[in-house]
């Protein structure tokens, strides 16, 4: 299947083009905003490399079936790179019926691509959510 989302043209866009192709519910149109290699932080806080294991990452955020929004909070661009960090809020109903939100704080790095259009290389969902008194970044500490 194909991806039916518009090519982010500017990188403090990607948060917003996230959310709406979370929305869909296709998880080509979520893939389509990733690089092959790409990293995306899974929820245990594990990094999920190449497009493969961002596709199991992803499948398991739909399972949610909510409703999501992302606000970009600010982009720093750097010649064919740029930092990002956005909020999102997951609203999605528990299978009691009541309303779960979800929310957090994004860290992402994009890549312009030869088209001109923006990737995510660096995906990190709760990358920039404040840690605890001696809490660690964990598994998503590579550099170490």
């Amino acid at each position: 299947m194909k991806s039916t989302n518009k090519a982010v043209m500017k990188p403090e866009d990607m948060n917003a083009a996230f959310a709406e192709a979370y929305n869909t519910g296709d998880i080509d149109n979520l893939l389509a905003l990733y690089e092959p290699n790409g990293i995306l932080v899974n929820h245990n806080g594990e990094p999920r490399h190449g497009i493969e294991q961002i596709r199991k990452t992803l499948e398991d955020l739909l399972q949610f079936q909510g409703r999501m929004i992302s606000k970009n909070m600010y982009c720093i661009p750097f010649e064919n790179i740029a930092l990002l960090r956005a909020h999102f809020i997951l609203q999605t109903e528990g299978a009691d019926g009541s309303q779960i939100q979800i929310h957090g704080h994004t860290s992402e790095i994009v890549r312009k691509q030869q088209d001109g259009s923006w990737l995510y290389i660096v995906d990190h969902p709760f990358g920039a959510d404040l840690l605890k008194a001696g809490e660690s970044a964990g598994k998503a500490s590579m550099c170490e």
